[in-house]
């Protein structure tokens, strides 16, 4: 089966991890993919690996904070498959601070990467899917966005940013024919993770009842049923693959 064999999808920050995991799995559904990421190369090489598997891919670089870069990513969507109907707003950044040490310009690049980058690139594609009348986007925001997370305040308040974001604009378009849901993954074993302290690592692997983190590829699945027709009652939904550090 292949449910999204209809969809053009643009994955943001797809070079690697969980939106490189996500890029794929979309591809095995059926779907035409957007990679895009900072790294133009990056990007290039997930796309260049689909394409040699046999997918549909194309690759382009862009900041998701900056409007012009996102103006170009979707038109860069358009000339290659046609219009965006299905949106990842994958991309993130990560760091650790306290908050008595967290700098004005740390905060405003966590806040530009996660909920700006999330608001420009769902303005992109949404006066295009209303007017088609359908449409999918999936914000990954963080089980972090739901409990806060120690010397992660500026991460924890940027998820929680999307995850109202997804709410709202939910109640806004569902009833013109667009969907809009969030994943809230808990840890998972990706660079940006990896790159924390192995105190705070070894610390939230303690808390969680499963005892370990997730893989990408148990984002991308969550995506996958989100986008497809599985998912058609769900709206402004917030699923968590997160090793049951958040019970809802």
């Amino acid at each position: 089966m292949r449910p999204l064999e209809d969809h053009v999808a643009v994955v943001t920050g797809a070079g690697n991890g969980i939106g490189e995991a996500i890029a794929r799995r979309l591809v095995d559904a059926g779907a035409k993919v957007v990679v895009n990421d900072l790294q133009a190369a990056a990007a290039e090489k997930v796309a260049a690996a689909i394409t040699a598997d046999g997918g549909a891919a194309t690759a382009v670089a862009g900041d998701v904070s900056a409007p012009e870069d996102v103006s170009r990513i979707f038109e860069h969507c358009t000339e290659a498959f046609g219009d965006c109907s299905l949106l990842v707003n994958n991309a993130g950044i990560v760091q650790q601070s306290l908050f008595e040490d967290l700098s004005i310009e740390d905060w405003d690049r966590m806040i530009a990467v996660h909920l700006r980058g999330t608001f420009l690139c769902a303005r992109a594609v949404i006066a295009p899917m209303l007017q088609q009348g359908e449409g999918v986007i999936v914000n990954i925001a963080s089980q972090l966005g739901q409990i806060g997370g120690v010397e992660l305040v500026h991460y924890s308040a940027a998820k929680a940013g999307i995850i109202g974001l997804t709410k709202a604009l939910a109640r806004e378009v569902s009833k013109r024919g667009v969907r809009v849901n969030a994943v809230a993954p808990g840890p998972i074993n990706t660079d940006l993770v990896r790159n924390l302290s192995d105190d705070w690592r070894q610390a939230k692997a303690g808390e969680l009842p499963l005892g370990h983190f997730g893989e990408p590829q148990d984002v991308a699945d969550t995506v996958a049923f989100l986008a497809s027709p599985a998912a058609r009652i769900y709206v402004g939904q917030t699923l968590g693959p997160n090793s049951g550090d958040v019970m809802l």
